[in-house]
């Protein structure tokens, strides 16, 4: 498996045809996965925002005072007011915004980004990622698509890349029925390969300024396995996510 970013990609503004600017860049073969930071896809989908967009809520003002007395500083409850308006559910308020998003993900402050924001304030994540991913495959010449994102992990340090919208492909590759090297058979393995596959392209693309948001995945199979879309996990059967509705943060 090989990897590596596609070169001199633009900056991104709305309305512009980023499966173009990708196509144009890049040879790519129909068996290639290419993997697209939500930045430049919100980006080219007009989702950048100033913070005057979200004037702030009684609610909103309630957020910023107890973030801001437990930080020692101030929060702009503007922009608590984009992240309650881009979510479902409000998980975790404090000691920061932990959500669900409209489109299943859960992730810190609703996913929404202020730096690499030239015009603008806040950058929402897509509206349907995964509509976004089919979009730029129609657009190009490889059949598979991924979007991603980067975001926390309970019970590790850091940031990785992970899949937030998908096309071409399945979410996760079924091991289950399949046998182990001694035999035995395997009853639980379900393998996440579009989180895997964000991951690692994050690794080429880099972060901050020096940042590439397209990675080219090239020589990856998906093998002769069952495969799913499931990818967000329904709420009945998240029990980290139960449990935190019932945990309170002790100041």
């Amino acid at each position: 498996m090989e990897l590596f970013a596609v070169p001199d990609v633009p900056e991104i503004r709305a309305g512009d045809d980023l499966a173009g600017v990708i196509d144009d860049r890049v040879d790519l073969r129909e068996d290639d996965v290419v993997v697209v930071a939500s930045t430049v896809v919100s980006k080219a989908e007009g989702r950048v925002f100033d913070l005057d967009d979200f004037p702030a809520s009684p609610r909103a003002n309630e957020i910023a005072d107890r973030l801001a007395d437990i930080a020692g500083e101030e929060k702009d409850p503007r922009f608590a007011q984009a992240v309650l308006e881009e979510s479902t559910e409000l998980i975790m308020e404090a000691p920061f915004l932990l959500t669900a998003t409209r489109f299943g993900h859960i992730g810190v402050n609703a996913g929404i980004d202020r730096s690499n924001v030239p015009d603008g304030d806040l950058l929402l994540l897509p509206k349907r990622p995964s509509e976004s991913a089919e979009a730029i495959r129609e657009g190009i010449a490889a059949d598979r698509v991924v979007v991603s994102d980067t975001c926390g992990r309970p019970f590790r340090h850091g940031q990785r890349g992970v899949a937030i919208g998908w096309a071409g492909l399945p979410a996760s590759r079924d091991w289950r029925g399949e046998r182990d090297r001694d035999g035995r058979e395997m009853g639980v393995t379900v393998q996440n390969v579009i989180d895997e596959l964000a991951s690692a392209a994050n690794l080429v693309a880099g972060e901050g300024d020096g940042g590439t948001p397209v990675v080219v995945v090239r020589d990856w199979a998906f093998g002769d396995h069952d495969g799913s879309d499931n990818h967000f996990r329904a709420v009945d059967g998240d029990f980290v996510r139960q449990a935190l509705r019932q945990w309170t943060f002790q100041e």
